[in-house]
């Protein structure tokens, strides 16, 4: 069964860096050091299960900066992203935030945009990778 918990950064580290490792550096050749940026302690930070098995990730920012989303390259398309997205949307409302923001790679904007998320800025390199700003309002 595939679910998401909110954990701390010291309890998890060693079942998120992995994850975080095989999608950022070793995927898509983003450099160590853009990846481990020393926020990770200071976040929110997700994790996405399947069984016992850590099979994704994310985390957010006190102030409302969603990053750092992946899954296993195995385990897409099972809706593990949307668990994900869907958790740290319900933990900013909860906060309460009055929006979120993410900087989504370009390829990846149509996965935000069923939740809400609306392109906010032009194109910009992040690790050699095209993305775009993303914000979505919380207010109902």
């Amino acid at each position: 069964m595939i679910r998401v918990e909110q954990v701390e950064w010291a309890a998890k580290q060693t079942l998120i860096c992995p994850i975080r490792d095989a999608v950022f550096i070793q995927e898509q050749n983003v450099a160590v050091e853009l990846e481990w940026d020393g926020l990770d302690a200071q976040c929110i930070q997700l994790l996405l299960l399947n069984g016992d098995e850590a099979i994704g990730t994310a985390r957010m920012t006190i102030n409302g900066k969603i990053g750092r989303m992946a899954v296993l390259r195995e385990h897409r398309g099972c809706g593990g992203g949307k668990l994900l997205l869907s958790k740290m949307i319900r933990i900013a409302r909860e906060a309460p935030l009055t929006d979120v923001v993410l900087d989504a790679q370009v390829r990846a904007i149509s996965f935000y945009q069923p939740f809400g998320f609306e392109v906010v800025s032009g194109l910009f390199m992040d690790a050699g990778i095209e993305h775009r700003k993303m914000r979505l309002l919380l207010t109902t």
